[in-house]
């Protein structure tokens, strides 16, 4: 106790987003706390987005994932991706704030609380390899490893492979978004065992169109998995 007082002395508890004071490790202050959209009641059944009305426990679906075809089974998202939301997310993505990792895994560990069984297993989204190098880490595989840590639940964080370097998808349309990433991902030869019959939780750090998570559950499911989940960080969420 009296180590953990003297690194507390020295590194105070602050603010995951401003760097204020806060009574825990890898927390959010008051302020930012108020100001950042933590997504819940009524929500897409696919995408986590949320819609408007009560929450009676029924499976509902928003416009976008009644009329594109999802290649997974449910998802769920923790943040309306705007304000402090989509800081934190750009943080973690760009710079270098690694440690965002762990309080973000908590928020995403509880929204699927009741989705791990004794065949799942978290797969992070890939990236290319040139983009994985210049960035040094994969947000995806850091959110997967530290929600994995949470739940008990295994990981695979290369069970998926990107290839095919695409362009950068922001600005893009929608149909533009899939075009560019279909046949992008692939399962991993060599991680096929980890993934063959089982529950694949995919992870991402934010979902806007769905394009990369289509394609990244496509190839979970041609590498044997039984069926996909996903859960993400954030979500952009449209103007109603």
């Amino acid at each position: 106790m009296r180590l953990q007082s003297v690194i507390r002395a020295i590194y105070p508890a602050q603010c995951v987003a401003c760097d204020a004071p806060t009574e825990d490790d890898f927390g959010l202050c008051a302020a930012c706390w108020r100001e950042t959209q933590f997504i819940g009641g009524l929500v897409c059944d696919s995408c986590g987005v949320p819609l408007p009305g009560e929450d009676h426990g029924e499976t509902v679906q928003c416009d976008d994932c009644m009329t594109i075809a999802r290649p997974w089974d449910r998802g769920r998202t923790v943040l309306d991706y705007s304000g402090v939301g989509r800081r934190l997310v750009l943080s973690l993505k760009h710079g270098d704030r690694t440690e965002l990792a762990r309080p973000a895994a908590r928020w995403m560990a509880q929204k699927i609380t009741n989705w791990a069984d004794i065949d799942t297993v978290f797969v992070p989204v890939p990236l290319h390899w040139l983009r994985l190098l210049r960035r040094r880490y994969n947000q995806s595989a850091l959110l997967a490893q530290e929600i994995a840590k949470v739940m008990n639940t295994p990981v695979c964080v290369d069970a998926l492979l990107r290839p095919k370097r695409t362009a950068t998808l922001q600005g893009h349309s929608r149909d533009a978004r899939f075009a560019e990433l279909a046949g992008a991902i692939l399962p991993n030869p060599k991680r096929l065992p980890q993934i063959a019959g089982k529950h694949v939780i995919l992870v991402d750090d934010v979902m806007t169109s769905g394009a990369t998570l289509a394609a990244s559950a496509e190839a979970a499911m041609a590498g044997g998995a039984r069926n996909v989940s996903i859960v993400t960080l954030a979500r952009v969420v449209k103007d109603a």
